[in-house]
């Protein structure tokens, strides 16, 4: 097992071909700033380049979160998910890496997958579920929105009146309701999460990496004008956050209220 000491915000291991990052924030429930995203993009870089590695698992610390998307106390308090390596929120690259990476990426999802977080289970190839896992979207509700990627792709995925229901309602759904819905490829209990994924990775290691490189490559051809979308969502998305109407969505979440949007209408 190879682990990467200098990591603050993720962990990185692999053993047996399998390279696993994990979001290691637990006391934020695996929310991420800007650091986060520059770690969990600087594994998926190490990953790509290692020939030992032949499948990537995404996951968070702990067992009550896989990854709640940005950390919306440190928005508060800076107006922004913090200082990163180049200056930039790079949220965009770490979804292009996801994709363009040439491994399969399994989402091992270990508790809530909430808005960005569950934009990355989205984008992984596969998703494997604890059976106390939840899913769903906080971005109305927060004043924010992922028009790109998370919108139009996962329309792909449930078909356009779940993928509405999913963004416009931001309600949370059980592992059973995914799974039925197509967004899961297998639920297990918790305590068998890490061993599922393991056999799943196993099953893949045992292919052809070139024949799954350009397989992953050919699904992905199919979507790629989203990433159209996903470059002007996100510079609307930095426009927008700086507004009256996406700071009411944050202070009313972090003060435990609900937000009233109405005067924005």
């Amino acid at each position: 097992m190879t682990p990467t000491a200098s990591l603050t915000d993720v962990r990185y291991e692999v053993e047996g071909g399998l390279a696993w990052i994990t979001i290691d924030r637990e006391d934020r429930l695996n929310a991420f700033t800007a650091h986060t995203i520059d770690e969990l993009i600087g594994c998926l870089k190490r990953a790509w380049a290692d020939r030992e590695v032949g499948v990537v698992a995404l996951t968070g610390a702990g067992d009550r979160a896989f990854c709640v998307g940005g950390d919306q106390k440190q928005r508060q308090e800076t107006g922004d998910y913090g200082p990163s390596e180049s200056g930039l929120f790079e949220v965009e690259l770490l979804h292009r890496l996801i994709r363009e990476i040439p491994k399969p990426v399994i989402a091992a999802v270990n508790g809530h997958a909430i808005g960005g977080g569950h934009v990355l289970h989205v984008l992984c190839d596969l998703t494997i579920a604890a059976d106390h896992a939840t899913f769903g979207q906080a971005g109305p509700r927060v004043g924010s929105f992922d028009a790109g990627f998370g919108t139009a792709y996962l329309a792909r995925i449930l078909g356009e009146k779940r993928a509405r229901e999913v963004w416009f309602c931001c309600r949370r759904y059980p592992a059973e309701t995914m799974e039925r819905w197509g967004l899961l490829n297998a639920v297990v209990p918790a305590a068998q999460l890490r061993a599922e994924v393991r056999r799943w990775a196993d099953e893949m290691l045992q292919m052809s990496p070139t024949a799954l490189r350009l397989c992953k490559h050919s699904f992905n051809a199919d979507t790629e004008s989203i990433a159209g979308l996903s470059t002007l969502s996100f510079a609307a998305l930095d426009m927008f956050g700086q507004s009256d109407e996406a700071k009411e969505g944050v202070d009313a979440f972090l003060s435990k209220r609900r937000p009233d949007f109405a005067a924005f209408r």
